[in-house]
């Protein structure tokens, strides 16, 4: 796994959380979920490339 995949995972997550506090702040249930999804998506992506990194290392 590359460093920018890695920082554009967790960019994701990052504005997930922007959205979710935003819509949170002004009642806005549809950016809020958004922000949700956003970093819901972000943690997947982080997870399935830890799963990649951990295969990688255990190749002889």
């Amino acid at each position: 796994m590359s460093a920018t995949d890695k920082a554009h995972n967790k960019a994701q997550e990052l504005k997930g959380k922007a959205k979710e506090a935003a819509g949170k702040a002004v009642g806005n249930e549809r950016l809020e979920a958004e922000g949700v999804a956003d970093q819901a998506a972000g943690n997947a992506k982080q997870a399935g490339e830890k799963v990649k990194d951990v295969g990688k290392s255990l190749k002889p």
